[in-house]
């Protein structure tokens, strides 16, 4: 620890010891420094800010989301900046005023670009910011300037999104109504060679899967009538077994022989319904016939009459037999059909290709023109609610200001910065040259060279004279470092005061 205060003593002796050369650097430096911060342009910035409204309810139930205009705008936002909306600027404003040629144009918008920035504060807020740091205009002249340039990027904002999408939407409109002409025809020639073609050959009308499906259909609907003439010849079978037991006529119309004909028609009746042998009414039936038939057989009487049990069976299975002829014919009919498309399929097996190939080209021309169809009317939807109700509003929550004060450079920081940089170069100086020299400041710092013990030192002594000449210069060092501080005091001064006189 010693050692190094001792070191830090040696250090601030060195540059005492130069302290004249230090000043003389100090100052070198700091006018130096400060003439060319003098030289430096104050820059003056102008800020704007934009709100854009997104929400529209029509516009979201026609397909103008939030999304898609959101893009809109982030696209706008970055080409607000490009070359040919920063030329509108440029000849709106005073900077064109100068320019003659190609080349100058060029120069102006390049400039112009590093001067504007356009950036977005979440969803719906643009900031605009402008700078101006002419060195051929004056402090008013920059701060004018560049609310004179914010307030025109304003405008073509505003213009990019009123009115400059009508061009594009009228192109788009254009473009499709050619595309629709086209397809219309196609789809038409198209149609034409499907007529022609299912005139020639009505069997294989919607090609391979149209012919596979209507074999399905066809086999699914045989089997279906296949089961139920099953059904019917079963019935008719049952009905034949209960007709060869049933006599045609019974003895009298009164007495067990009555009561045995209306016993089996109740059972007649029961099975015509479709009722089980299990059932209990079709086991009391049988009981009933049982017994009837045993008391007519032991009732002897004369007559006779119809039975109409027998009859109405009869007729049952009349109808019975006529179903299952029905059910014989169409499933006849289906096997025929069947047998048709089985041999189309064999006989025509290029021509149900080529069915295909026409339906699958029709139905992808029709998929096309319904689709471009649908495009162009919501483009058209779109672009009157978009002319009418402007979907995307604008809001200017802050106008371009005028700046009163530059933006840049922090001239008062610049100046402090300049005078420490300076107080400290001449103190490193005076150090380095410190260490040139073959001078030690103390005696530790000789005994540790030379690696000898030092017997002792010999202080310096003053006469008066000395002692006032020395007072002397120290005032006038004094007089110089102050001097130094004074200068930049007023530099600052005057820095403050320039500003508050821009208009």
């Amino acid at each position: 620890m010693n050692q190094l205060l001792e070191e830090a003593r040696a250090a601030l002796w060195s540059v005492w010891n130069r302290r004249w050369l230090a000043l003389a650097i100090a100052w070198g430096v700091c006018l130096a420094g400060w003439l060319g911060v003098a030289f430096i342009p104050n820059a003056y910035e102008s800020q704007a800010r934009i709100f854009v409204q997104l929400d529209d309810v029509l516009a979201e139930q026609i397909g103008i989301g939030a999304g898609s205009r959101a893009r809109d705008i982030d696209r706008i936002r970055q080409t607000l900046v490009s070359s040919v909306n920063l030329e509108k600027v440029v000849r709106a404003t005073s900077l064109g005023d100068s320019v003659t040629s190609a080349g100058e144009m060029e120069g102006a918008i390049g400039k112009l670009a590093d001067e504007v920035k356009v950036v977005s504060e979440g969803a719906n807020i643009f900031e605009i910011t402008t700078t101006m740091g002419r060195s051929d205009l004056s402090d008013s002249g920059n701060a004018a300037l560049a609310r004179q340039v914010t307030q025109k990027m304003i405008d073509i904002f505003r213009e990019e999104n009123i009115g400059g999408s009508r061009g594009d939407m009228e192109s788009s409109l254009e473009f499709l109504n050619q595309q629709l002409a086209s397809r219309e025809r196609d789809l038409a020639a198209a149609e034409q060679t499907r007529l022609a073609f299912e005139t020639a050959n009505p069997e294989l009308v919607g090609g391979a899967q149209a012919i596979a499906s209507q074999m399905s259909a066809t086999r699914a609907e045989l089997r279906s009538v296949e089961a139920d003439l099953a059904a019917s010849e079963s019935a008719q079978a049952a009905l034949e077994g209960q007709l060869a037991g049933t006599p045609r006529s019974i003895a009298g119309a009164s007495g067990p022989s009555a009561n045995l004909a209306q016993a089996e028609a109740n059972l007649g009746a029961m099975r015509a319904r479709g009722l089980t042998e299990e059932h209990p009414d079709m086991a009391a039936a049988r009981r009933a016939v049982a017994a009837a038939r045993e008391q007519a057989s032991q009732y002897s009487g004369g007559g006779g009459s119809s039975n109409p049990a027998y009859s109405s069976l009869q007729a049952m299975l009349v109808q019975r037999q006529a179903s299952s002829q029905a059910l014989h014919s169409r499933a006849a009919a289906l096997r025929s059909e069947i047998a048709s498309i089985t041999a189309s399929q064999a006989r025509e097996p290029g021509a149900a290709a080529e069915a295909t190939r026409i339906s699958r080209d029709y139905e992808v021309l029709r998929e096309q023109y319904d689709t471009l169809l649908k495009d162009r009317e919501e483009l058209r939807l779109r672009g009157q609610v978009e002319n009418e109700r402007s979907s995307v509003q604008f809001e200017v929550v802050d106008p371009p200001s005028t700046p009163s004060s530059p933006a840049a450079p922090n001239r008062p920081l610049l100046l402090f910065g300049i005078l420490v940089v300076g107080l400290l170069a001449g103190a490193g100086t005076a150090f380095a040259l410190s260490k040139l020299g073959s001078t030690f400041a103390t005696a530790s710092q000789l005994e540790r060279h030379f690696g000898l013990p030092v017997i002792g030192t010999i202080s310096h002594t003053f006469t008066a004279a000395d002692r006032a000449l020395r007072a002397r210069r120290f005032a006038y060092f004094a007089a110089g470092l102050g001097g130094l501080g004074a200068l930049f005091t007023v530099l600052v001064g005057v820095e403050f005061i320039q500003r508050g006189m821009v208009a």
